[in-house]
């Protein structure tokens, strides 16, 4: 399978799923390509990785995953030998259920139970946990900042910032421009208008702010989401 890539920056790639329209980004340092998420299946996330490989000239290393629903974390099972970086506290949430959850899922989505059974069984793996702001150093200078700003979409949403004259900020699922905002069960519907708060101060007013289903919006588009957010949820201004 081949995949349309959209470059950001000097480094910086993204490209949007078919299906459900979900960004998977990758990050090209000296080190090797940091991958933003890793689409719906094993077969997925290993094509992704060896396109974003291809076209930065290096291979994928590291893999943040945004938030754990099957879109964005069920092609971690075609990445067996990447670092996997998550919010704190996923790994425990996957242990506790949260694997299951996440094929579930999948399968009322169209996915076959068995593949979706099998590649969730592939999140039992060891994970870097991102706690508050981390800066990963990809080589040749080039740095991304992980932020924890979860429970907010899902109860563990973490965001990228790669720094720049532009910065490029891929912020998962807790922006959105193809469709409304989706709050499922696992929201924190009244943390969500704050996590947009510290993204944007995270990435200022010049960023690129990369949704997990969408076309790059700015910070006027995220900063006008927020407050469509805080009234749907009744949060204060």
């Amino acid at each position: 399978m081949e995949y349309t890539w959209e470059r950001l920056a000097p480094g910086v790639i993204r490209c949007r799923l078919a299906g459900w329209d979900e960004t998977v980004g990758a990050v090209a340092g000296a080190d090797g390509v940091l991958l933003v998420d890793a689409g719906p299946s094993a077969a997925a996330g290993a094509a992704l990785a060896g396109e974003a490989a291809g076209l930065l000239g290096a291979p994928v290393t590291r893999v943040v995953i945004t938030h754990p629903h099957f879109d964005h974390v069920l092609g971690l099972a075609g990445l067996p030998g990447v670092a996997a970086h998550g919010a704190a506290g996923l790994p425990a949430h996957l242990d506790r259920g949260g694997r299951a959850e996440v094929a579930a899922a999948a399968v009322r989505y169209g996915i076959a139970r068995e593949a979706a059974e099998a590649d969730a069984s592939a999140l039992r793996r060891p994970w870097h946990e991102v706690r508050g702001e981390t800066a990963v150093g990809l080589g040749g200078g080039r740095t991304a900042v992980l932020a924890d700003l979860g429970p907010a979409h899902s109860g563990h949403d973490v965001v990228v910032v790669v720094p720049g004259p532009v910065p490029v900020v891929f912020c998962g699922d807790l922006v959105e421009e193809s469709g409304e905002p989706q709050a499922g069960p696992d929201a924190t519907p009244e943390r969500w208008p704050a996590a947009l708060d510290r993204l944007l101060a995270l990435g200022g007013r010049n960023a690129r702010y990369v949704p997990g289903h969408g076309a790059v919006v700015d910070a006027e588009f995220v900063r006008a989401q927020r407050g469509v957010l805080a009234r749907r949820f009744g949060v204060p201004a």
